[in-house]
């Protein structure tokens, strides 16, 4: 079965359903040719749904995830795929219950109604046994794949409780972009953001900038990223850095509080700052429209 192109009005009325603004990522009026293969699309991102989690920041806990999974599948057109830009789960000592997280967590978005469906991890998931876990039930953490035009690079920023990337993968990165021509339209998926954010606050990647440093001579790249629970756009250079809203409960704004915590649940407006990221991409711009759509409606 053939899948339905998503065009311009249907995008916008996308938008329309969380009220948020379209965001355009990339270099309008950039002379990049379309890449052979290239097709208009619509992908998803989701991330920080911590399942695990409890507490007043969300009474909702166990609700919201499976919330999220019927939005992504009420979109009048549905995504190419998904992707999850880490913690899946919330962080647990206990190795047994990790694994039963990320087994309940599997089992829910196993009713995501899309073709694909691309994970990464967050330090919630990975630090604590440097990945282990998320690999036995998710695979690799870093790792490429292709999709109508556009190359899709994961980045593990997390597995090292350190928050780094390391030596060997950036090596890997390093020898994987030298086969890539300059003109590849590049995004790349992240956990943490690859520049300093606010490293107080642990959102930073402490030797991100080497990754940046070898993406720049690439034209056209986005970065897609999760961590700090909310809605965040950010340039270095021509290279944009996107994050995400949570499934869980929002945080404050990049050291406007003395502490990192979560936002209180507002018991009028339930859900508040939570939700996913609708992106579609298309073949005659290297443009990428982005819109943040709601775990729920109104």
């Amino acid at each position: 079965m053939t899948r339905p192109t998503l065009d311009r009005r249907e995008f916008l009325a996308l938008a329309s359903l969380g009220g948020g603004a379209v965001f355009a990522s990339g270099l309008y009026g950039c002379a990049t040719p379309a890449a052979a293969g290239a097709e208009d699309f619509f992908f998803v991102q989701l991330s920080d749904s911590h399942w695990g989690f409890e507490g007043p920041p969300n009474p909702d806990a166990r609700g919201t995830l499976p919330k999220a999974v019927a939005a992504v599948n009420a979109l009048s057109v549905p995504p190419d795929f998904i992707v999850f830009t880490g913690d899946l789960t919330h962080t647990t000592d206990d190795p047994r219950e990790r694994r039963e997280r990320m087994a309940q967590f599997r089992d829910i978005v196993s009713g995501l109604k899309v073709q694909e469906r691309h994970f990464l991890p967050g330090e919630h998931d990975a630090s604590l046994d440097h990945g282990k876990a998320f690999q036995e039930f998710f695979g690799p953490t870093h790792y490429t794949f292709d999709h109508k035009g556009l190359h899709f690079i994961v980045l593990d920023n997390v597995s090292d409780p350190a928050a780094r990337l390391g030596d060997e993968q950036l090596q890997w990165l390093r020898g994987h972009l030298a086969t890539l021509p300059r003109d590849t339209r590049l995004v790349v998926l992240t956990h943490r953001p690859l520049f300093d954010l606010a490293p107080q606050w642990d959102w930073a990647t402490r030797d991100g900038e080497q990754a940046v440093a070898l993406l720049m001579p690439f034209a056209d790249v986005t970065v897609f990223y999760g961590h700090i629970h909310q809605e965040h756009h950010h340039m270095t250079g021509h290279i944009a850095h996107h994050a995400a809203r949570s499934l869980i409960f929002p945080l404050p704004a990049p050291l406007s509080a003395p502490r990192r915590l979560p936002l209180p649940w507002n018991p009028e407006h339930p859900y508040e700052g939570l939700g996913f990221r609708g992106i579609q991409a298309r073949a005659a711009t290297p443009a990428l429209a982005l819109t943040e759509l709601p775990v729920v409606r109104g």
